[in-house]
């Protein structure tokens, strides 16, 4: 099977470094000074799994079609990445790896809907360096039809990247995704501070911050009528807990779970992309609770309030102080370090 892997980030680099030593034929498809850098000196991975550099071919855009296409760029570059490549994807089959739920609906005006995988990324990596990538942790990778029933090429397609990851099928992948934008619900924070997860959440008020936008974000998806569904590691009833515990009780949850994630620093991916200061996928994560709650009619302040802030960042390249976001986000501080 010839493997195209679009987007040389994070995930992006990790998952094609890993099937390449599996032995899949893939490529990787980046931008001109990421494609320069790993064909030169080959993709530099450090983390969980070693420190290695891997030898895979990098390219600008596609070259030829592709048995599977996945596309690993954030969200909001999904339709800049289709147009760039689309001479070549007039056949087989697309994967979306992207956080939050709309990639499957962006690709869906390009693709008839058998042609369509959808995957969730339960992994973590940090893009460091152009050429560089620290594979974080271990974790599923969820694979499912995003329009239509699990079919024998969804198990054909699982096998094959199975080579290098633990694979799940799932026969619900848009209910995980929705749940899967909780677990992302975080990153928002430390792209405010500028911060590591480690570094952000080790404050106990930013763990009171995080409790309170999935408390307001959980009641949206809950008055529209959305279905969580459990992750295979991440069952539903998690996040109910969380909103329905004391704030501190559930603060000093968050603080042991992200402090502890990994050994290296661990940078979300909103932050990610705004220390390459390119767009973050904000608006596809907490602003899809805010759109939610505008659809609706509803308010969704705190959101909103966070959303707007990442944007600032995003546009002055200014981090917010810990007590700035604090005093903003009317977070009543008890100066909780832990």
């Amino acid at each position: 099977m010839k493997i195209a892997m679009i987007g040389a980030g994070a995930i992006g680099g990790v998952v094609a470094a890993c099937l390449h030593k599996a032995g899949e034929d893939v490529v990787l498809i980046g931008r001109q000074a990421q494609v320069d850098s790993i064909n030169l000196e080959g993709l530099r991975i450090n983390g969980v799994r070693g420190r290695e550099t891997v030898k895979v071919r990098a390219l600008t855009c596609l070259d030829q079609p592709y048995d599977l296409v996945i596309f690993a760029v954030k969200t909001q570059d999904i339709e800049e990445a289709y147009v760039s490549n689309s001479e070549f994807l007039e056949s087989g089959l697309v994967l979306t790896t992207q956080n939050g739920v709309q990639a499957d609906n962006i690709l869906s005006s390009h693709f008839d809907r058998d042609r369509q995988l959808s995957s969730i990324v339960m992994f973590g990596a940090t893009y460091t360096n152009t050429g560089e990538i620290t594979f974080n942790f271990e974790g599923d990778w969820i694979i499912g039809r995003p329009l239509m029933p699990l079919d024998p090429t969804t198990h054909a397609i699982a096998a094959v990247l199975g080579r290098a990851f633990k694979m799940v099928l799932s026969s619900d992948i848009m209910g995980q995704k929705y749940l899967k934008l909780f677990v992302n619900f975080n990153n928002c924070i430390p792209a405010l501070i500028g911060k590591s997860m480690q570094e952000t959440f080790a404050d106990m008020d930013l763990c009171r911050l995080s409790i309170m936008l999935l408390n307001e974000g959980l009641e949206i998806i809950t008055r529209s009528g959305i279905n969580l569904v459990s992750l295979p590691d991440f069952p539903k009833e998690r996040i109910y807990g969380l909103v329905k515990m004391p704030l501190d009780q559930a603060a000093s949850i968050i603080n042991k779970t992200l402090t502890s994630l990994s050994k290296e620093p661990l940078y979300g991916s909103i932050l990610q992309s705004i220390m390459r200061r390119v767009p973050s996928e904000i608006d596809f994560i907490n602003g899809e609770v805010v759109q939610i709650a505008h659809h609706l009619k509803l308010s969704a302040p705190l959101n909103t309030q966070i959303v707007d802030m990442v944007h600032e960042v995003e546009r002055t390249a200014k981090f917010f102080s810990p007590q700035e976001v604090k005093e903003l986000c009317h977070v009543k501080p008890t100066g909780g370090m832990l």
